[in-house]
């Protein structure tokens, strides 16, 4: 059997007694019912996810998927495709912000080479999948082959059960590929159903001029390639990106081995709908870490299903909304674990109770 359906039939569903046990242990903690708000409700589903009444999230992984895309040569972008490169090195060196804000949470970072047009080092911290030097450009055709895109995917599913064995408790998808928002807008324009013009957003900071070639650009993908979005390959294949099949391949892998995920911007946003398309029940274990300033972001939420846990005005990518969130997820975990209940600290309940 592939990798890819193997993975996707390992999925199931969230644990139910799990959740209620959790759901009673919340009533019975030194606060009044309801009052750390959605806090509670993420403990709940975290221990849904991991099958554990008491769930643990102290080991956490981020993963940076990193791409380049032809699509960069039709003007979408503010910055030049090489700094897909030299951010990957900067990456690996712990330069970045989604290193200083990992660092922040006790999360590593997996920085990997999906699909980079430059070489990338061969450091440590750079997994190697390389499935080719950038998709083709998406305004004259398909961004890669079915065959590439069901490869990408394997491939994300590869590098998260490699990290398994070094432990995951808690995941969050991050990306890196100079023009990528193009392709993502196409990609949620597809799924969704929304207009070019209302998922396109400015991305790395280009002008009116430059966000009206945007959108005209993904009105052109659109046509010439007509993605399908019943099938998340097609979609995936005609208008993606090799970060984009990755992170895919992340959030299943993630879901099939009960982990929660923690997904990040509008890249992470296209990724959640492919990886949803191939199996919908990979929506039961992603978490929205954050709201991006990127339109087509609130579209891909939305149609998932995902409230964002915060929304700070951040477009950077990287996974660093992720990162963030992450802190969240934590605290609304560590509340459930450590805090006492009425009975254990002697405190009196609610009248009448």
């Amino acid at each position: 059997m592939e990798a890819l359906e193997a993975t996707t039939e390992r999925i199931g569903t969230l644990d139910e007694g799990a959740m209620e046990a959790a759901r009673e242990r919340q009533g019975r903690l030194t606060k009044p019912p309801g009052s750390l708000g959605r806090l509670e409700a993420l403990s709940v589903q975290v221990a849904g996810i991991q099958g554990r009444a008491r769930p643990e999230v102290s080991k956490k992984v981020g993963f940076v998927a990193a791409g380049d895309h032809g699509v960069v040569a039709q003007g979408v972008s503010a910055y030049p495709q090489g700094v897909t490169a030299q951010m990957v090195q900067n990456f690996a060196v712990g330069g970045a912000a989604i290193n200083v804000l990992a660092r922040c949470v006790g999360a590593r970072v997996v920085v990997v080479d999906m699909g980079v047009a430059g070489e990338t080092a061969r450091a440590a911290r750079v997994v190697h999948k390389k499935v080719a030097p950038g998709t083709a450009d998406i305004t004259r055709g398909h961004a890669m082959s079915r065959r590439q895109a069901r490869e990408t995917v394997r491939s994300g599913i590869e590098v998260f059960e490699e990290e398994l064995g070094r432990g995951i408790e808690l995941a969050a998808t991050g990306d890196m590929g100079i023009g990528n928002t193009t392709p993502s807008a196409a990609i949620i324009a597809t799924f969704t159903g929304r207009r070019a013009a209302e998922v396109a957003g400015r991305g790395t900071g280009v002008d009116d001029a430059g966000l009206a070639r945007k959108v005209a650009v993904v009105e052109r993908a659109l046509s010439v390639n007509r993605p399908d979005p019943k099938d998340a390959l097609d979609v995936l294949g005609k208008v993606g990106g090799f970060e984009i099949g990755g992170l895919a391949g992340v959030i299943l892998a993630a879901a099939a081995n009960r982990v929660p995920v923690v997904i990040d911007g509008v890249i992470s946003g296209a990724a959640a709908l492919v990886a949803a398309g191939l199996e919908p029940r990979a929506k039961e274990f992603m978490i929205a870490g954050h709201l991006s300033t990127e339109p087509g972001h609130r579209a891909a939420l939305e149609h998932l299903g995902l409230e964002p846990l915060l929304d700070l005005g951040m477009r950077l990518g990287e996974g660093t909304g992720a990162a963030l969130a992450m802190g969240i997820v934590e605290a609304a975990v560590r509340t459930l674990n450590e805090m006492a209940t009425f009975e254990e600290a002697g405190v009196s309940g609610a009248e009448g109770e």
